[in-house]
């Protein structure tokens, strides 16, 4: 691998740790965020709500040791895929939830299409073995 890119490897993984702490977190914080683009053909929304958060908490922890890293690395790119029809549910409402977020039905597209992806290969990058 590119010299370069793995002196970048140790902060991209930082980040990525501190960014799943802080998005589990924020399932807790700010539920009615997240409850509306989870699909209505879904059961229990509160549920998936706080075992996503807890998942993205514990798994965003678990990057940090070596030991956990690349089972943690594997349980982000799962969810990253669960989470996958909740961007098509988004999609699917042109981009607007009732009384939340409501965004350019395109920058849906682009949060399936580009960002998930991207969320999806550092998740990978950072977990390779080292």
């Amino acid at each position: 691998m590119n010299a370069q890119l793995i002196r970048f490897r140790k902060p991209a993984l930082y980040l990525l740790a501190g960014f799943y702490v802080v998005a589990g977190l924020n399932h807790f914080v700010n539920p009615d965020f997240y409850l509306p683009l989870i699909p209505p053909w879904l059961p229990a929304h509160t549920a998936i709500n706080f075992l996503s958060g807890i998942a993205e908490v514990l798994l965003g922890i678990a990057l940090l040791p070596l030991v956990t890293r690349r089972l943690a690395g594997y349980g982000i790119l799962l969810l990253l895929l669960f989470f996958i029809p909740a961007h098509i549910h988004f999609i699917r409402l042109g981009g607007c939830v009732s009384d939340g977020l409501c965004v350019p039905a395109w920058i849906a597209w682009v949060r399936l299409l580009v960002v998930h992806p991207l969320l999806l290969l550092w998740a990978w990058w950072c977990t390779l073995k080292q």
